[in-house]
């Protein structure tokens, strides 16, 4: 089931995402005692963190059955500029009362195979798996790039035809530099969550967005046109600008 949602402005955009993420978790909470929840990376979901960290938000959720995970990451330490779990933390993780074990960030430092086969293995540690060999999230986030990439699942990747494992290492192929290597949840994991939710802000991915949601049939899809959670349900939370060039709202 798909949900697309257009919005004024980016901060409606985030205040729309901090809702959903409070809700479904919480949900979450009440039927099982657990949230699963998958962070998205890269600069757009950051304002929703932040409202996430204020009081009105942040009241709502039980932080310590809150277990936290990310959905990508580049291969830089943790406090690296470009680490999207440095984003996340100093926008939310660090704000809110969540005990440190229960946030569960990719190792950037590592060497790429080391670091995707140890975050699988700690994946695999809490979640357990469902019928079809992948681990349930209650929300997973992704963000969709300019060229319709997911998480770090890239146009023309191999990664996308990945239907095993549950984490590998990708790269962004395309410039400008650097080229950062990346680790990436795979598309059976997101597409097995109860709840994906996108998030795309901005103009300049309006006519990504369009092709995203609307494009004619085509030998290779782009990897945003691949999420089709596969009992779950998907969000796209998009501004006024990012929705512009759809032809029918």
């Amino acid at each position: 089931m798909s949900d697309i949602r257009i919005l004024p402005d980016v901060s409606a955009v985030a205040s729309a995402a901090a809702e959903y993420i409070v809700d479904v978790c919480s949900q979450a909470i009440r039927d099982r005692g657990v949230a699963y929840l998958a962070l998205a990376g890269g600069g757009t979901p950051v304002a929703a963190y932040t409202l996430l960290s204020q009081p009105e938000y942040a009241s709502r959720i039980e932080w310590s059955r809150l277990q936290v995970f990310w959905s990508d990451e580049r291969l830089v330490p943790a406090h690296h500029a470009d680490s999207n779990y440095r984003l996340t933390a100093e926008a939310l993780l660090c704000r809110v009362p969540i005990p440190v074990e229960n946030i569960h960030r990719m190792r950037g430092e590592l060497a790429q195979a080391e670091a995707a086969q140890e975050y699988e293995n700690a994946m695999r540690s809490i979640l357990a798996p469902d019928n079809k060999g992948f681990p349930c999230f209650d929300l997973m986030m992704v963000g969709m790039g300019d060229d319709g990439h997911i998480a770090s699942l890239f146009p023309g990747s191999p990664a996308l035809l990945e239907r095993r494992r549950w984490v590998v290492a990708t790269e962004h192929s395309q410039p400008p530099p650097p080229l950062v290597p990346r680790l990436t949840l795979t598309l059976p994991v997101i597409n097995a969550a109860t709840a994906v939710l996108v998030i795309v802000t901005g103009e300049k991915k309006a006519e990504r967005m369009r092709q995203v949601l609307e494009g004619e049939p085509a030998d290779e899809l782009l990897p945003a046109q691949l999420i089709k959670p596969s009992s779950g349900r998907l969000l796209w939370l998009l501004d006024i600008p990012a929705a512009s060039r759809l032809t029918t709202r």
